[in-house]
């Protein structure tokens, strides 16, 4: 059959589509941005005809009503990035969360541990030769629809065609949906007026700006960057203009990066690895950036078991990966997914980079965050982590940690080391009473500074 046959062939509506979902399935639903809106609303307004559908994905930026505790019995969501639509239901019970490295998602999907029966995924419209493109989301959202029994997908006109590993054929889908809709975007956050005259606002920007300026102290001309999503990657960004022939392989990207290869500062002309080619698996942005990435082969996207493999991430020389964290204590175990026994976020790539950055010939791995949290009540550079706190980067992957006060190094540091190195870069109101904890733990002097 001619694949233009076989696309009208599976044109259905989207309450029509979601009634292949059964009682007990496991529906697996495009990643972040790429969410699929059109298709959700149509599951959750036909909840009455379903018992227990497990809803599986990472980080979601809809309203996910089938969190909701009205949901329960319909819906159970299995989140693998706890985000702030899905926090409460995971911490209050009403959910549940399963560890991984966002690299091995693909893996639990496609060898049968958690077997997916419905993936729903967003795509862009097919090529002429039948084609569509995962677009700003291929993650494990390709993975997923490779390996489920039915996928239901909403063909969007506003679904960038992205270029690289990203394509599905029409002969794969089993129900097309076309609803054109914008696609969420990420838009910066709003300061009222009033508040960019507070006090605790105005130190919290140039805490910021310092720790950014200090990443990009770490990063020289021709390195490989992977870099998150906030304001401390952005405040890396901004730091980056005298740089030269940049190059990216990493997880996601955002306009900073659209505005610095504009620049000509992020050229990938150095890259030893898939030179000349910005590498990545998902996109979170405005519209600026999914009109940069449509039909553009200076960028290649690829599904996360590819891009996050730390092996592969090594083969990039000098590559520097920056992440976030909650806590550090003294022996550079990172606290990065919970705020003690509480659920917080995930794993996510941390691991992967960190991993991948440490193995790369040249290559650094960098956690930066503020030097406290709750407006300065609390150090984030800890003795010990709380109880119940998972450990994310282990303080045998961790290299540089940095805050507004600086960058410590803990490679090759030991324990006491670490602890001296990780108070110097500590909030002046903690230094004190970590000394004297220090000085309890290792026998640290409290005037020791090295």
């Amino acid at each position: 059959m001619d694949w233009r046959e076989d696309y009208k062939s599976k044109l259905t509506t989207a309450e029509q589509a979601v009634r292949a979902i059964k009682s007990g399935n496991r529906v697996v639903l495009g990643h972040a941005y790429g969410q699929p809106q059109h298709l959700v609303n149509a599951m959750v307004a036909n909840k009455d005809a379903y018992e227990d559908v497990e809803i599986v994905h990472m980080v979601s930026v809809s309203p996910a009503a089938y969190c909701r505790p009205e949901m329960q019995g319909h819906f159970v969501h299995n989140s693998l990035f706890v985000g702030l639509n899905s926090r409460d239901a995971v911490n209050e019970g009403r959910a549940k969360y399963t560890p991984s490295f966002f690299s091995e998602i693909p893996r639990l999907f496609t060898d049968g541990t958690l077997p997916v029966d419905v993936t729903m995924c967003q795509l862009s419209p097919p090529d002429e030769r039948g084609y569509c493109s995962f677009g700003i989301s291929v993650d494990y959202t390709k993975p997923a629809a490779e390996s489920c029994r039915t996928v239901i997908a909403q063909v969007n006109e506003q679904m960038p065609r992205t270029m690289g590993h990203s394509f599905i054929h029409v002969s794969k889908l089993d129900y097309i949906v076309e609803y054109n809709e914008p696609l969420l975007e990420l838009q910066p956050p709003e300061v009222a007026a009033s508040e960019r005259d507070n006090e605790l606002y105005v130190a919290k920007v140039i805490a910021q700006m310092d720790m950014g300026r200090y990443c990009a102290e770490l990063i020289d001309n021709g390195a490989c960057l992977q870099l998150g999503i906030g304001a401390v990657p952005d405040a890396v960004l901004a730091f980056l203009e005298q740089k030269e022939e940049l190059g990216i392989h990493t997880e996601m990207f955002s306009d900073g990066v659209v505005d610095l290869i504009n620049k000509g500062v992020i050229t990938c002309a150095r890259k030893n690895f898939h030179p000349g080619k910005v590498i990545a698996n998902f996109l979170m942005g405005t519209r600026k950036l999914y009109d940069f990435v449509d039909n553009n082969p200076f960028i290649e996207m690829h599904s996360v078991d590819y891009t996050n493999d730390p092996f592969v991430i090594a083969q990039n020389d000098n590559m520097v990966a920056i992440n976030s964290a909650i806590q550090v204590d003294f022996c550079g175990q990172v606290a990065s997914e919970t705020l003690g026994a509480m659920q917080f976020a995930g794993v996510g790539g941390q691991v992967d980079f960190v991993r991948g950055a440490t193995r790369s010939k040249g290559g650094k791995a960098i956690l930066a965050f503020p030097s406290t949290a709750d407006g300065g009540k609390h150090s984030r550079i800890v003795p010990k982590l709380p109880e119940g706190a998972a450990v994310t980067t282990s303080r045998n992957d961790v290299h540089y940690i940095v805050t507004e006060y600086g960058i410590a190094n803990l490679r090759g540091k030991s324990t006491r080391e670490r602890a001296i190195a990780l108070i110097n870069i500590a909030h002046p109101d903690f230094r004190d009473s970590l000394r004297d904890e220090a000085g309890t733990i290792y026998r640290i002097s409290k005037k020791s500074k090295s």
